[in-house]
């Protein structure tokens, strides 16, 4: 049995040939919540329970910030419910004395009655302290989940979008989106094992009362039900995970057969019947692996049956040999079978609760580090006011790297976005256009020198003012899964919801009829599968990014490839639009691959592998000879000039 308790290490997974075929292997989740599946079928029992304390400490930590008297009163409680099972067990043993002493039937159970009236008022007393802790922890749980989930979701707003490109942090910021719905779990699992320990270390001190040998008849059949029940619980935690395995992977093919994007291909291209066949051979697998583990699920319940029975006869044995020689009472030996048989039965609940625990615990230290990670790199409250009215922004040999980068996205950027025009900024893919336009929204810091804006510096300025000011409409906008009118009033969420506002801002941005043409308006959901629900063209979609950027009203806007979707009678009036935004003073920075709509645009900057390498307007780069961007503009040009052809050339007969 020693042997046993030892871990073994994890046998791999049976492997099905669809998914060699199709992914090279088992298909697991590259997250962080993933990384727990392995450690907990390789952790001993008792290496867990020497952690047990590290884990209520993270429970306790949350429920004391949040509501210190609930967790005062849930924890009384649940010692006072300990203290009334060591009573039970007195009065249990007062109660067999005064039954198994000589003399009269009534006499015994006239003696028996104080007893058995101290046992019910013991039990009531449970009662209402059960309530009690049931209240305090319905109290606590919501109140901790709340908090933690609100400041998770908040740090998650406010941190640096720098951080969000870096790898490992985002990755440990996903990580705690699992924690959060481990916290209430965490809880009542951490009162369960708290409530059974009680219980155990009752038992064990009446035991110890009566007779020292008794709390050793105790471990002794505890012992093997306790590994029993480790055993039994970890086989079902490897059946469970290679279910998922098989059911991660059958779910990924099966999925695209009702997807209308796969179903040309599923269709034409037969795939369906590779993706249905690797149903069927995963399936298969799936079952022997379940097979395989319930026989040794199996294997693992009859020993342990044996162990048990084996140590209850040794047990029971030395019960008999402590009645036999006098050493103990005939009530006392009663009153350690019923402790010992109540024990036996909470070992299996407390080593199902520990695993599930110790499980919780790695998600909610995950959530602990994402506090740490989203607080660390928070953007910060307060700083330099920046003067009011139109916005200009200047550049002085600013860099820029993403993290982990090897090489700079920006390097030495000097430039000027003047007040109250338009600004180009063209290049080829990859030339650092957009991570400017982010740098010139202050959504990016320098890596190194100063950014400007209205004079202040970036690093110095109160963000969120900056923020303020600037309107975005970026080429991968989120398509919110909200109302239409949702949509356009969280471009500027911390107003009241202004409905005039919202239209006037569909209006300047030609969307009023997509939303007229909608089912419900302003009141349908534009995104598909819902009810009141409706899904828009791309076209559509951009002209509602477009309102959502108007209805901000912001002194600065900036656009990365606005009309991608559009059509180009649509285009044409699009870029029109935007130039009528300067009117009234408000910069538009203007970022597209269309050159000819730069041509109206009063500055160009021609960006190159992360640097500025020409400036002007559209006249004067166009009289560069060999200028970057004359040759990108005079390549778009010749793709329209070229004559079409009309005729297509007749296939060359066979031979």
């Amino acid at each position: 049995m020693i042997a046993s308790l030892r871990r073994k290490p994890t046998r791999q997974p049976a492997l099905s040939k669809s998914e060699k075929l199709l992914f090279s292997g088992v298909l697991r989740h590259d997250k962080a919540w993933a990384q727990y599946e392995d450690p907990l079928l390789r952790l001993s029992f008792w290496k867990m329970a020497r952690q047990f304390p590290a884990m209520m400490a993270i429970v306790a930590r949350a429920a004391w910030r949040e509501d210190l008297r609930a967790l005062v009163t849930l924890l009384a409680a649940e010692l006072g419910i300990g203290v009334m099972r060591a009573f039970t067990l007195v009065a249990t043993n007062q109660v067999l004395v005064a039954v198994f002493s000589g003399g009269p039937t009534t006499r015994r159970l006239l003696d028996a009655a104080p007893a058995l009236f101290a046992a019910a008022a013991v039990t009531a007393m449970s009662s209402l302290l059960s309530a009690v802790s049931v209240a305090a922890s319905g109290r606590l749980e919501p109140k901790i989940e709340r908090a933690c989930t609100a400041r998770y979701y908040r740090g998650l707003a406010r941190v640096e979008l720098a951080t969000l490109e870096n790898k490992e942090a985002q990755r440990a910021l996903d990580a705690g989106r699992y924690g959060i719905r481990s916290i209430r779990s965490m809880l009542g699992s951490t009162i369960q094992v708290i409530n059974t320990l009680i219980g155990l270390v009752a038992a064990a001190s009446v035991l110890a009362l009566l007779h020292p040998l008794l709390v050793l008849t105790l471990l002794l059949i505890a012992t093997p039900k306790a590994w029993g029940a480790v055993a039994v619980v970890r086989r079902a935690y490897a059946s469970r995970r290679a279910w998922l395995d098989h059911v991660r992977a059958t779910d990924m093919v099966t999925y695209q057969l009702s997807r209308p994007t796969a179903g040309p291909e599923v269709k034409a291209h037969r795939a369906g019947e590779l993706l249905a066949g690797a149903y069927e051979d995963m399936a298969a697998t799936s079952a022997q692996e379940k097979q395989r583990l319930a026989y040794a699920e199996a294997r693992t319940d009859l020993m342990a049956a044996v162990l048990s029975g084996m140590a209850a006869l040794v047990s029971y044995g030395a019960l008999w040999a402590l009645l036999w020689y006098g050493n103990i009472p005939l009530a006392a030996a009663g009153t350690a079978v019923v402790a010992v048989r109540t024990s036996s039965q909470n070992l299996g609940s407390l080593v199902q609760t520990m695993n599930r625990l110790y499980e919780e615990s790695m998600y909610l230290s995950d959530l602990e580090k994402a506090y740490e990670v989203a607080e660390a790199d928070a953007i910060p409250s307060g700083g330099q006011p920046l003067p009011s009215g139109p916005v200009e922004v200047r550049c002085d040999n600013v860099s820029f790297s993403y993290p982990d980068a090897d090489k700079a996205a920006l390097s030495e950027v000097s430039l000027t976005i003047p007040a109250g025009k338009v600004v180009a900024l063209v290049g080829e893919n990859g030339s650092g256009k957009t991570t400017l336009s982010k740098l010139l929204a202050g959504l990016y810091l320098p890596s190194k020198g100063q950014l400007l804006v209205n004079g202040v510096n970036l690093r110095e300025a109160d963000r969120d003012a900056v923020f303020d000011k600037v309107a975005l409409l970026c080429q991968d906008f989120p398509r919110w899964p909200m109302t239409a009118r949702a949509n356009v009033h969280i471009g500027r969420p911390e107003i009241d919801l202004d409905q005039a506002r919202i239209e006037q801002a569909a209006h300047e941005a030609d969307a009023l009829g997509v939303v007229e043409s909608l089912p419900e308006q302003w009141n349908s959901i534009i995104v598909s599968g819902f009810e009141r629900s409706t899904q828009l063209s791309g076209g559509q979609w951009q002209r509602m990014g477009s309102a959502r950027a108007r209805y901000r009203r912001a002194p600065l806007v900036i656009v990365d490839e606005p009309t991608s979707a559009l059509d180009p009678r649509a285009e044409i009036e699009a870029f029109q639009a935007l130039r009528s935004l300067t009117d009234d003073t408000t910069t538009v920075v203007l970022i597209t691959h269309r050159l000819a709509a730069t041509a109206s645009a009063d500055l160009i900057y021609v960006l190159d592998h992360g640097r500025v390498v020409e400036q002007g307007s559209h006249t004067d780069l166009m009289e560069l000879d060999g200028g970057h961007y004359r040759a990108l503009y005079e390549m778009q040009a010749a793709q329209y000039s070229q004559t079409p052809q009309t005729t297509l050339p007749h296939p060359t007969p066979p031979s």
